[in-house]
């Protein structure tokens, strides 16, 4: 294969989160059609059709199955940053597009500015000691109100862990994160980060989820209280899930 546009159907199921039946449904009916090389016959997949296609598609679901998974390829182009500066260049790509569409009117900053404390803390926190695909996994449907960002870094508990070694679990490191401060001498200016998320979803109104490891924290839009529990479905570093 030589276009490095195509990816393998395996591959296109891990990207979207989709399985192989549901893939071939889609190439029959002209959703999302496969390319079929003269050479093998086996059905690949443009690279550029699947980065249309996502934001379409279940935003939780995909960084979900990013962030849990036992092993992960690297993200679409459109939807990965594997570092700080790509990162920066979309969240403010993310901002001039929500001054465009009007939908937060003056309150488009408030979006990016929770965004970016999740994404810097991905960077800060896993530099050097990226367990596998280095990065974050980042996607937004303005549509639908809604945004998700993912890391597979070491999570909040190993991050917290050094600085309070006695945290016993994941639920204890989220609830940490988003509730205690935590001393600004270096190196433990570490989670602070994280109130001051809890903050403006709470006086936002905003539907937020994060995971961490084996940990779930929600905030309701109509309470600002926060609930922590066992997550469902583990990540293998964070999650965060915004409904604006």
């Amino acid at each position: 294969m030589q276009n490095k546009e195509l990816i393998t159907i395996n591959q296109a199921t891990q990207i979207l989160g989709v399985s192989l039946d549901t893939l071939r449904r889609w190439d029959k009916s002209g959703k999302l059609p496969a390319v079929r090389l003269k050479s093998s016959g086996h059905r690949y997949y443009d690279r550029n059709l699947l980065a249309e296609l996502m934001p379409n598609l279940d935003i939780y679901k995909l960084a979900l199955k990013w962030a849990s998974g036992d092993t992960a390829v690297e993200p679409l182009a459109d939807f990965y940053c594997p570092n700080s500066s790509i990162f920066q260049a979309r969240l403010s790509r993310l901002e001039t597009e929500l001054i465009k569409s009007g939908i937060l009117q003056d309150r488009f900053s408030l979006i990016t500015s929770v965004v970016g404390e999740i994404g810097n803390n991905a960077y800060d926190h896993n530099l050097g000691n990226w367990p596998d695909v280095p990065g974050v996994f980042f996607i937004y449907n303005l549509n639908n109100r809604q945004l998700a960002i993912a890391d597979r870094g070491q999570g909040v508990l190993t991050t917290l862990r050094k600085v309070r070694p006695d945290l016993k679990d994941d639920q204890d490191a989220v609830k940490m994160a988003f509730t205690e401060i935590i001393s600004g001498r270096a190196p433990e200016s570490r989670g602070n980060g994280l109130k001051f998320v809890r903050k403006i979803v709470a006086e936002n109104k905003y539907d937020f989820l994060f995971k961490s490891g084996q940990a779930e924290l929600r905030i309701n839009k109509k309470s600002h209280g926060i609930d922590i529990a066992e997550a469902k479905t583990p990540v293998n570093g964070c999650l965060a899930l915004v409904k604006f």
